[in-house]
């Protein structure tokens, strides 16, 4: 029962490094691509969809992935003082607005980036999608933008998305099922650095072995 149980371990934990590889691979291919503008590091980006996993419950993986694709809207970035971390807040945007409308990460990134980077035409986008502007607030982002504060513009749109959908994500995982996801998800983290751990020794030993009976075949 032991053997089964450190076998089916590492079985989950290949599978989760496997998927943890993949992303990481995707990031820093973004990140390279689109010159880090963003002003955020893979690593700052792993801890925000870690924390984000412990209190919703939602895989940390699925969340860098949205990540990687909010990466791709060049204008979504952290820029220096307080309250101007765009990136940060568009992944928690993203987040809730994905649990909150039932959305899923990848199609609530796409939307959350489209009206980050152009918030003149996002604020419409936004509305088609559900996410209810007012006509004061369309003026207002219009005016930002052709004044060249398209920071004000987007806090805005960031604001608004709180005020409709802010906290939902971490309302989800306090939850009885959101609570067992988190539980699942680091059993799964941790069974991923297991099998990180073991993975290159594994290889060398089944290497070994294939060559051995390779000589009595």
């Amino acid at each position: 029962a032991g053997i089964g149980a450190v076998v089916k371990t590492l079985s989950i934990g290949t599978r989760e490094f496997m998927d943890q590889q993949k992303v990481a691979a995707q990031t820093s291919a973004v990140l390279k691509s689109t010159g880090r503008v963003a002003n955020v590091t893979a690593k700052q980006m792993e801890s925000l969809s870690s924390a984000l996993m412990a209190k919703s419950g939602v895989d940390d993986e699925a969340i860098q992935s949205g990540q990687n694709l909010l990466l791709t809207f060049t204008k979504v970035r952290n820029e220096t003082g307080k309250g101007n971390d765009v990136f940060n807040q568009a992944t928690v945007a993203m987040l809730d607005l994905s649990v909150a409308m039932g959305k899923d990460l990848n199609s609530s990134a796409i939307l959350v980036g489209k009206a980050l980077n152009d918030p003149v035409k996002g604020a419409s986008a936004l509305s088609r999608a559900g996410v209810q502007l007012t006509a004061q607030q369309k003026d207002q982002i219009k005016t930002f933008v052709e004044s060249g504060r398209v920071l004000d513009a987007q806090k805005i749109i960031l604001k608004e998305l709180t005020t409709q959908f802010g906290g939902s994500a971490e309302a989800a995982g306090k939850t009885l099922s959101g609570q067992l996801n988190v539980l699942k998800e680091t059993f799964n983290n941790l069974a991923g650095e297991l099998a990180g751990t073991f993975l290159p020794t594994l290889a060398t030993a089944a290497t070994r072995l294939v060559s051995f009976l390779t000589e009595f075949a």
